[in-house]
């Protein structure tokens, strides 16, 4: 088999997140932990060297890309064949990884991506896949399927695989995006230069999506202005970028009015999430990209409520969802 090692990204981590990196590591012989929190814990390092977890202070620098690569540059480093992907609010059974290593074995390739299926669930219902060949994908439903893996368009990063070599061939994380659409581009990136993407429907990850509130047909995510910023900003610019290979830059459109409707109907601090969508979805066309602060300092502080805009680590986007996990 070959040999595997894990990226366990951390922001603050409470002890129902640290307990999620501790049956990880008792599932998986090489976790780098990256540490993405604004300070520091010295205390909590230690006890995690302790534990003969391997830890880096990123400080948030590139946001969750960044630590990504913080961790990569460690796993290759060591020779790892396969590297996976884990947030600190996702929990794995103790299969995870064995069924994870037998599907990409079988691929019969050493240059690959696969994710798990993904449950939401707030929403109570799968994500489907996106089959990569035609122009205009459309979206296929995999409820009923568990076994087996299936080509598709995006994975997210929580719970995936990434071969070492299509590590190499695809280079790096883009840390200009920091946190939104940092999989969905990654993904888009794999397929475009013919680097298998896949899902394995044999594994199931269940995630969490935030303060979602359901209203008839429709849903909410409740993000703070700074999150909406960067879901607009980078849909436009990472759909944009590929639109030779697939249409989807329309979609970028239709979701950002969308979220607007959802904004203007359930959400609190309107104006405030609506002039950085705005700002967002103009930033992406002009591909002014980094953080919200450096590009529109003024805008961003106006825009603040009570979060900071680097307190959340996760980093799915919605190519196939209406709406941003958190």
């Amino acid at each position: 088999m070959k040999t595997f090692g894990l990226i366990f990204v951390l922001y603050r981590p409470g002890e129902e997140f640290l307990r999620n990196l501790s049956r990880a590591r008792a599932l998986c012989p090489d976790v780098v932990a990256v540490d993405n929190s604004p300070r520091a814990d010295l205390r909590l390092h230690a006890c995690l060297r302790d534990q003969g977890i391997q830890v880096i202070f990123n400080g948030n620098e590139g946001g969750l890309a960044g630590a990504y690569n913080r961790g990569a540059d460690v796993l290759l480093a060591r020779q790892c064949e396969v590297m996976f992907l884990l947030d600190q609010d996702s929990g794995i059974d103790a299969s995870f990884f064995t069924r994870m290593m037998q599907a990409a074995e079988e691929l019969g390739t050493d240059t690959f991506l696969i994710g798990p299926k993904i449950f939401e669930i707030a929403l109570q219902r799968y994500m489907p896949v996106i089959p990569p060949g035609p122009r205009w994908p459309k979206p296929v439903g995999v409820d009923d399927r568990t076994a087996g893996v299936f080509p598709t368009l995006c994975i997210i990063s929580s719970g995936s695989a990434i071969s070492a070599a299509a590590y190499r061939t695809l280079g790096a994380f883009r840390e200009d995006y920091f946190i939104e659409y940092v999989d969905i581009e990654y993904s888009l990136r794999a397929n475009s230069r013919h680097v298998p993407v896949y899902m394995n429907a044999a594994v199931t990850l269940r995630q969490t999506n935030g303060r979602i509130e359901r209203h008839g047909k429709r849903f909410t995510t409740h993000h703070e202005a700074w999150r909406r910023y960067y879901i607009a900003r980078n849909a436009v610019h990472c759909l944009h970028l590929y639109r030779s290979q697939w249409g989807l830059h329309w979609f970028s459109a239709a979701m950002t009015l969308q979220q607007a409707m959802s904004v203007l109907l359930f959400d609190s601090h309107k104006v405030k999430k609506l002039t950085a969508m705005a700002c967002g979805c103009l930033d992406g066309m002009r591909g002014r990209l980094g953080t919200f602060e450096r590009r529109r300092p003024h805008i961003a502080a106006f825009c603040k409520t009570t979060a900071h805009p680097q307190t959340r680590i996760g980093d799915a986007s919605p190519v196939m969802a209406t709406e941003d996990r958190s």
